[in-house]
């Protein structure tokens, strides 16, 4: 039995004659008005969304029981890979219901500290986040970024870690959590953009970004300019050596693997700019620099990546050096850590930790627990911290039923120890996490993990939440969510597949589900849908699709293709107008990934899956579709427009809502008492249309 099956009916948006031509097509747009968040005809359509969704919520009978279990599983302490600095050590910690969480400093990793940084105390609402903390090299100062709202748009600040005390610096227009600190602390260098028109922050495209150098104390007009590229959509990423010596410039087109790497000796600038790599379409990244050499991690020749090392005198392939060649399993990341290199594998989608010299001698295998992975942890790097002075490697393994444990490892005894147990997990007699493998319409097979009760009856009827990503070479791996125990001890069974477009086997993996081939990632997330409805678990009425950004995408075109395949979908800020989606913020990044619209072939790959404009009259599950109103990442539009498409194709009963958060965006730095009511109202939706265990 759906919920308040009464109220079907949601307001509907006024359909205007917007026609494009399109490489000959004439494609009608009737809701382009809704791209302007701030017109009073949209605000007053979204406030009316906003009541009708919450009348049918409302009427879940187990919302309150829901938000009461959500808040007890989310009130426990959790905390960031604590990192080392002039001797002073930094952590993020969340006691847990704070909105927010909290920056200390101590004397050591384990040591209770003092606050350095509290975000909470920025915003009433806890909207307010810090979204990067850099610290100088002596530990004495620490550059933060807090961003607001949830927007994407990051505004630069430097504390004096002794005093706590700010020193008026204000760097504005960023996007990018980078501040790379000159080595003897002088000042740091990040990349700003050019500022947006007034009125425009949210929407208009981000281009031009440059590289500027910062000096603590002193006006952001005051900073050098230290790289601006010719073309305004390349994007240059900055990084300095351990060492001090070189500054290393990435200057990107795109979010798909491909760049130039330029070093610059910070002793000799007027030497300029010298170039590493050319940008010829591989992924390549530094991982270390030893004197002139420096040890690249490269898809180059090496589908799951190698390491090499590139002399800067002798920087082409004909000299380059292999370190560590490419194996079976894909090395997602490499660390210099005491000398050595850290290796960070994926094997079938979970963690692998290895040790080598820097000559690429194997030194041995860190021991993780099985079906895990590295846990990001609350802002800094990947969930794994250390330094090039240092012999101690700290960092934190996460999976489906427990949260982040915290390990340290000894590169010089080989001791590997566990510091923190999981503060929060799901008892393990009583659930249990299964690798099953799905063959997709074209026969490859992918991997998918099963979470559930031991004791949840194999009858067909289990209601199943199945979520994924698929592109972008973003690997979905084990990982720790509240929403997701809260979902499975209430009798749900979690799947989470890793699809083609993903980077968990490596560069053809992501190839194959990109650009031409994302038709692939479609029917590799149908596979499994498929896999679920003839395994014994579930059936095609009580599984549920979930995913977000590029996964609402998924979503999207899953829903659209193959509505009868599912019980319920839930798209967040889902890319969904693909024919516009480069015409906002960073959108024009994504050409490398999904086509541009501009172009006639890619146009047809894109016309023939783009989910707002495949929407036809049918009969479609229960659906929720979520956005934040200050997400300027993928703009509420692509959520408002495919609402009001939907809603009005919808041919049978079901429900078709539309959630807008407010003072919320793409998702990262939501406050905790936003995540909660964001997940009361997911679990109380699936559990009213799919029903319970």
């Amino acid at each position: 039995m759906g919920l308040a099956e009464e109220a079907v009916s949601p307001p509907r948006a006024r359909a205007g004659n917007v026609v494009d031509n399109l490489h000959g097509e004439q494609v009608p747009d009737p809701y382009r008005g809704l791209e302007d968040s701030a017109d009073p005809e949209t605000k007053s359509w979204v406030t009316a969304q906003h009541a009708f969704t919450e009348s049918v919520l409302a009427t879940a009978p187990a919302r309150e029981e829901i938000r009461a279990q959500l808040t007890q599983r989310w009130d426990y302490p959790r905390s960031g890979v604590p990192f080392e600095r002039g001797g002073r050590w930094f952590q993020a910690r969340n006691a847990g219901l704070q909105n927010q969480p909290v920056w200390y400093v101590m004397d050591g990793p384990g040591a209770e500290g003092r606050v350095l940084i509290d975000p909470n105390e920025l915003a009433p609402d806890g909207t307010a986040a810090v979204s990067a903390v850099k610290v100088s090299p002596d530990g004495s100062l620490a550059a933060y970024a807090i961003a607001r709202s949830g927007s994407d748009w990051l505004t630069w600040h430097v504390r004096e870690v002794e005093s706590g005390a700010d020193l008026g610096d204000t760097l504005e227009w960023c996007k990018s959590a980078e501040a790379e600190w000159a080595k003897d602390g002088s000042g740091f260098y990040y990349p700003a953009m050019k500022p947006p028109q007034p009125g425009q922050e949210y929407q208009q495209a981000s281009r031009d970004r440059r590289v500027c150098f910062h000096r603590p104390g002193s006006a952001q007009s005051d900073d050098e300019l230290v790289f601006a590229p010719d073309d305004p959509e390349l994007y240059p990423s900055v990084k300095v050596t351990a060492d001090g010596r070189y500054l290393v410039l990435t200057i990107s087109r795109g979010i798909s693997p491909g760049a130039e790497i330029r070093v610059l000796e910070l002793a000799q600038p007027d030497a300029g700019w010298r170039i590493l790599l050319p940008d010829e379409g591989v992924l390549a990244e530094v991982v270390a620099a030893e004197g002139s050499t420096f040890y690249l991690l490269t898809d180059d020749q090496a589908d799951n990546r190698r390491i090499v090392a590139a002399g800067l005198e002798q920087p082409e392939r004909s000299h380059w050096r292999e370190v560590i060649p490419a194996g079976e399993d894909t090395l997602l990341e490499a660390h210099h850590f005491g000398g050595r290199l850290v290796c960070h594998y994926l094997r079938d989608a979970c963690s692998r930790l290895r040790v080598s010299e820097l000559d690429g001698t194997a030194v041995r295998d860190i021991p993780v627990p099985d079906l895990s992975t590295l846990a990001g942890g609350q802002i800094e790097h990947d969930g794994i911290e250390g330094s090039a002075e240092s012999d101690l490697v700290l960092f934190q393994m996460v999976s489906f039923t427990e949260a982040e444990s915290l390990w340290s490892h000894d590169l010089r005894t080989g001791e590997t120890m566990l510091l923190r147990a999981a503060p929060c997990s799901l008892d393990p007699a009583r659930f249990v996490t299964e690798r099953v493998s799905v063959t997709s319409a074209d026969g490859t097979v992918l991997p998918m993990f099963v979470t559930r009760r031991r004791d949840l009856p194999r009858d067909g009827e289990a209601p199943v939440l199945l979520y994924a990503y698929g592109g972008v070479g973003i690997c979905i791996t084990p990982s720790f969510s509240v929403e997701w125990a809260v979902w499975v001890e209430r009798g749900g069974v979690l799947a989470v597949g890793c699809l083609r477009g993903g980077g968990e086997y490596g560069r053809a993996w992501h190839d194959a589900g990109r650009r031409a081939n994302k038709q692939n990632v479609f029917d590799d997330f149908c596979a499994c849908a498929r896999w679920l409805a003839g395994s014994g678990w579930s059936r095609p009425g009580r599984i549920a699709i979930n995913g977000g950004s590029n996964g609402g995408l998924l979503v999207g075109a899953c829903l659209t293709q193959h509505p009868e395949l599912f019980g319920a979908a839930v798209p967040d800020v889902g890319v969904l107008d693909m024919l516009r989606y480069d015409r906002f913020t960073v959108g024009f990044l994504w050409r490398t990934e999904y086509g541009s619209p501009a172009e006639p072939a890619e146009y047809q790959w894109l016309r023939r899956y783009s989910p707002l404009h495949n929407v036809r009259p049918a009969r479609y599950p229960p659906t929720l579709i979520r956005t934040g109103d200050h997400d300027d990442r993928v703009v509420p539009a692509h959520s408002f427009k495919f609402a009001a498409t939907l809603q009005a194709a919808q041919q049978g009963d079901a429900p078709v809502l539309l959630r807008v958060e407010e003072s919320a965006g793409h998702g990262h730095g939501k406050p905790v008492a936003k995540e909660i009511a964001n997940a009361t109202d997911l679990i109380a939706f699936l559990e009213g249309w799919l029903g319970t265990a």
